[in-house]
């Protein structure tokens, strides 16, 4: 009591100085503790603000419970197989060479291949093979083309020049006029299938491979063997049988752009052909001429060579065409192993 009496006046004493004012000890607590804030160095201060934040976080944590977000296991798929690469279809040449009337085989060669599902992408033809591929282009098959022979007229297609007049024993018209007719006027671009008929510049002696115009011409400017038909005009040139220089057009299938060429070649050994009449004579000159650059070029572009047998047939007789069809079938089922196994292999590696 003493104490507090004696504080008390020491602080009456104090307060009845002049100015001075008496502070509420509440007042005093808070104004003190703003200074020792203020003379607190800035690092303090943030230290204790990173406590408190650190403290709000830990209680939040306590607040929310023990449960944590669950993660997926990482998902494992099984490996894609390899992606097999897209096989682009071969394409099938077919090339019927020269032999007058041993072209008729030509037809049961056609019928061979449609009988084992041998599709054709591409026909071409010389001479005699010309006229089948013109026909066969067109979208007939094997026997429409069979018919066809059969009831054929020679005389239809014969056309005698006047003698001493012209440069051939016949003119060649009667078969161009057959052609169109039979075609329907249809030109070489227009066919079912691609068509490409060969025939020789006279001039040059150079071979040429029609792709367009009209067929019946072009046919017939490959038809045309020398003293026997004519030359035919065609665009300021003149064209012969295009056997002189391809006799079997394999290499124009490739150029046409077949992956695949059947080669069908007609044509007589020199050995065992009929040289009974001048006809004859005059194809087996030409045989013998032919005779390396065929050999040449079925080496270097034919896939498969088809050789009907027609050693007892003369080129010069139309009235074995009947036979002639069926030695065409004949080496077509013979050869047919061969064909398909070389086709299945090459399928494998286009």
């Amino acid at each position: 009591m003493r104490r507090r009496a004696r504080k008390y006046r020491y602080s009456a004493a104090r307060a009845s100085r002049p100015g001075y004012r008496v502070v509420p000890c509440r007042t005093r607590t808070r104004t003190a503790w703003r200074t020792f804030l203020k003379q607190s160095s800035p690092s303090l201060s943030r230290r204790h603000f990173s406590l408190a934040a650190a403290s709000t976080v830990l209680a939040a944590c306590t607040t929310t419970g023990t449960q944590t977000a669950s993660v997926p296991p990482p998902v494992t798929t099984a490996p894609l197989p390899p992606v097999a690469r897209p096989t682009r279809p071969i394409r099938v040449g077919l090339a019927l060479g020269g032999g007058a009337a041993r072209g008729f085989a030509h037809i049961g060669v056609i019928k061979g291949l449609e009988a084992r599902n041998v599709q054709v992408d591409f026909v071409v033809g010389t001479s005699a093979g010309s006229v089948v591929a013109a026909l066969y282009a067109s979208g007939m098959n094997g026997f429409a083309l069979n018919k066809l022979a059969l009831t054929m007229d020679e005389a239809s297609i014969s056309d005698w020049a006047m003698p001493f007049r012209t440069r051939g024993l016949l003119q060649g018209v009667a078969l161009q006029n057959y052609l169109n007719t039979t075609l329907h006027d249809r030109p070489i671009e227009k066919m079912a299938k691609p068509l490409g008929v060969v025939a020789t510049d006279l001039r040059t002696g150079q071979p040429i491979l029609f792709q367009r115009g009209n067929t019946g011409i072009a046919v017939r400017a490959s038809c045309s063997i020398p003293s026997i038909f004519e030359p035919v005009k065609i665009a300021g040139h003149e064209y012969v049988d295009g056997g002189l220089v391809s006799p079997v057009p394999a290499s124009f299938a490739r150029r046409m752009g077949a992956d695949f060429v059947i080669a069908v070649d007609i044509s007589a050994r020199p050995e065992t052909a009929s040289t009974l009449s001048q006809f004859d004579v005059l194809m087996q000159t030409f045989t013998i001429m032919g005779q390396t650059i065929k050999t040449y070029e079925l080496d270097k572009y034919a896939d498969v060579v088809i050789r009907p047998n027609l050693n007892a047939m003369s080129s010069s007789d139309f009235t074995q065409r009947n036979a002639a069809i069926l030695a065409g079938e004949e080496a077509a089922a013979r050869i047919m192993p061969e064909l398909e196994r070389k086709l299945a292999a090459a399928r494998l590696t286009a």
